[in-house]
């Protein structure tokens, strides 16, 4: 149900905007100056961007609605540099489906794409060829963003969490399911802040310094944790199993995953391609862990598939494997997690997982991405896809 759910989201979007998404892959602009090293990498639908250690933002593949940020609407087959403001230098980067947003070192978050819903926070529903500054709350500053399908968050040095957008599901936690163009306060429980939120489909996570883990938005799939399937307008807690706590979590399509201080990994929500992790492909209401002995130092969630990365720079995925987003060198789905067949001597600092692609980020900053390249979202110069990982071109 909740692959279904979220292809019909993709669907009637796509269809809203077919006079933009017509084009195809092969897309390319002007060859592009190399680019300096990567701290990370996001990957989207069809694009994907990542932020240097010049604290520059890059993106690369489809552009129909400015996700790349570079003023045009041409897709790119290799990184091209976000046009931020004179001054504007971003410390992350978040991507996903037609919009990307970034933060900036003092805590400003600007965003860029396709507008339709807010899900940019600059108080209209005007897409965005380049940057624009979120209108936060007066005195709110972020400390990292997360972007949804059609909607964003981001949580505050102080931990209060925000979000503008869509809220057809309840997805921006403030209680109602009115549609915000502007930040909204998260009404979280009385005590509780956040150290970090992720946003998916049609809900939102968020996990607390003493590690525990809330959700809110749609649930018909499991997705929020709590055991009941049923939507929640505001946070409720995650139902971890006894002693459980979290390091962090990561939202994908209609799944949720965490990652315990010890390295163990949880999925909770749909699993109709395995994504969970757990060696079925049955959906669950709440937390469930991830099969094997593999101990992970972070977990990124797709929309079918989940990633993970060991504190050696060994990669996993597990879940749908069409086009090779598991970069196993096959297109076979897997129920438990496998090894990504990296280039030799290549480890990974962090990963993210896509739609149907994958990427990763090196401890030296080189950029890695397989599967799906449609649109050029490998950044490796080409629409070819890729079953094992492939350097993007810098």
């Amino acid at each position: 149900m909740g692959v279904m759910r979220f292809r019909h989201a993709v669907h009637a979007l796509t269809a809203a905007l077919a006079a933009d998404l017509l084009g195809c892959g092969g897309e390319t602009g002007p060859t592009q100056p190399s680019v300096p090293a990567f701290t990370a990498v996001s990957a989207s639908t069809y694009h994907t961007c990542g932020v240097t250690t010049a604290r520059a933002a890059y993106c690369w593949g489809r552009n129909a609605n400015g996700q790349l940020g570079d003023g045009s609407t041409t897709g790119e087959l290799n990184p091209v540099l976000v046009t931020a403001p004179a001054g504007v230098s971003f410390a992350a980067v978040s991507a996903r489906f037609l919009h990307t947003c970034g933060v900036t070192a003092a805590g400003a978050a600007y965003c860029w794409g396709f507008n339709g819903s807010g899900q940019l926070g600059d108080g209209t529903t005007t897409q965005q060829l380049t940057p624009v500054l979120v209108v936060a709350p007066a005195a709110v500053s972020f400390a990292a963003v997360s972007t949804g399908i059609s909607h964003t968050c981001g949580v505050t040095p102080a931990g209060a969490a925000y979000c503008w957008g869509d809220n057809a599901n309840g997805q921006l936690g403030d209680g109602s399911t009115t549609g915000e163009l502007t930040p909204v306060l998260v009404a979280a429980p009385a005590g509780v802040s956040f150290a970090a939120v992720s946003a998916g489909t049609s809900h939102t996570c968020g996990v607390t310094a003493a590690g525990a883990a809330y959700c809110w938005g749609f649930n018909a799939d499991g997705e929020l944790g709590d055991g009941s399937g049923t939507g929640q307008l505001t946070p409720v807690p995650v139902a971890a199993p006894p002693g459980v706590s979290f390091l962090a979590v990561s939202v994908g399509g209609n799944h949720s995953c965490g990652v315990t201080a010890s390295g163990a990994a949880y999925c909770w929500g749909s699993n109709g391609a395995g994504e969970l992790g757990d060696g079925t492909t049955t959906n669950q209401l709440s937390p469930v862990q991830v099969a094997g002995s593999v101990s992970f130092a972070t977990l990124t969630a797709g929309f079918f598939h989940t990633c993970g990365v060991t504190a050696a720079g060994a990669a996993y995925c597990w879940g749908a494997n069409s086009s090779g987003r598991l970069g196993d060198g096959t297109t076979t789905q897997r129920l438990t997690p496998v090894l990504v067949a990296a280039p030799a001597g290549v480890s990974f600092a962090a990963l993210s997982a896509g739609n149907s692609h994958s990427c990763g980020v090196t401890p030296a900053g080189a950029a890695y991405c397989w599967g799906d390249n449609f649109y050029g979202q490998l950044g490796d110069g080409t629409t070819t896809d890729q079953l094992t990982p492939v350097r993007v071109v810098q």
